[in-house]
């Protein structure tokens, strides 16, 4: 017998659907190291793009929420070489932030 689902049963199939924070974190922080995308990426710039990302995603959400989901966009981050573009390290966090 099948049962059709409840009005709960829906809302967390919702937000399984939704990208987390984190996610949106670093798509967002993706978004703004393309503004520039040909130079070179420096680690405090990726500082810089990736606090525009917090401020944009979760910067309005309780403290304990902000740090959750920086501590999963950070410890997703993968290393800045001496040579890798802006663009070339968003593609890095797109493809990053579907298994975050």
């Amino acid at each position: 017998m099948n049962t059709p689902p409840t009005q709960a049963d829906e809302a967390l199939r919702q937000i399984q659907a939704s990208p987390s924070y984190a996610q949106q974190v670093l798509l967002t922080t993706a978004a703004v190291l393309r503004i520039q995308a040909e130079r070179v990426l420096h680690p405090r710039v990726l500082d810089i793009a990736l606090g525009f990302g917090a401020d944009a995603i979760v910067g309005e959400l309780p403290t304990a929420v902000q740090l959750d989901a920086m501590d999963r966009a950070r410890a997703a981050l993968p290393d800045v070489g001496n040579t890798v573009t802006h663009g070339e390290y968003a593609l890095l966090l797109d493809a990053i932030a579907k298994t975050v």
